[in-house]
């Protein structure tokens, strides 16, 4: 059986992995350039991205499954990335404070003969009216830091949220339902339910 790779540096992915049975043999980050196109729609800038990882860690493991993912979210069609500091996290959860928004994961896959399969996910999700005082005792955190959007559903964030349709794991980093079906589809085995 070929190995698997986790082309991402985020812990959340290998937890939410690990939580349905996948442990990746290794992790290699991709480092690519993560800067939206110019207009570039939230859809086609997260497959793009998780197509763009899967591609650079490919040829580092060329006999390996190469799992890469993206998360996006979006307000309407702004792309709300991972803050730079706490001023933008602020300026993102004023954004999205009592308004629904989306959120956009993209898995792509390399497998050991260089195909790629991808799936997209959308899911939604309203944050309650924040005031400035809710903002600040979040940004205090830190969870902020490295997340789109500015904030974590899985951390104290869950508190925020007032509504959530589609896959909680998109949220979190990974749609773990299309995942799993992905690389059942292409021959990936591991030990499942």
């Amino acid at each position: 059986m070929s190995g698997l790779v986790l082309a991402s540096a985020s812990p959340r992915r290998l937890e939410l992995l690990r939580q349905i049975g996948i442990v990746p043999n290794a992790v290699d980050p991709a480092e690519i350039d993560e800067t939206p196109l110019s207009r570039e729609l939230p859809p086609a800038h997260v497959m793009r991205l998780a197509r763009a990882k899967a591609e650079a860690v490919h040829p580092r493991h060329p006999d390996a499954f190469v799992l890469a993912a993206d998360t996006v979210v979006a307000c309407g069609r702004r792309i709300l990335g991972k803050p730079e500091n706490e001023a933008a996290a602020r300026r993102f959860l004023a954004l999205l404070s009592g308004r629904r928004h989306r959120v956009y994961g993209a898995v792509a896959i390399a497998t050991p003969t260089g195909r790629i399969a991808m799936r997209r996910v959308m899911s939604q999700v309203a944050l309650k009216r924040l005031s400035e005082a809710e903002i600040a005792a979040y940004l205090a955190t830190g969870e902020w830091q490295g997340k789109a959007g500015g904030y974590a559903i899985q951390g104290r964030a869950a508190t925020l949220v007032s509504w959530m349709q589609g896959s909680y794991s998109n949220v979190v980093g990974l749609p773990l339902y299309e995942t799993a079906q992905l690389l059942t589809g292409l021959g990936y085995r591991w030990l499942s339910c």
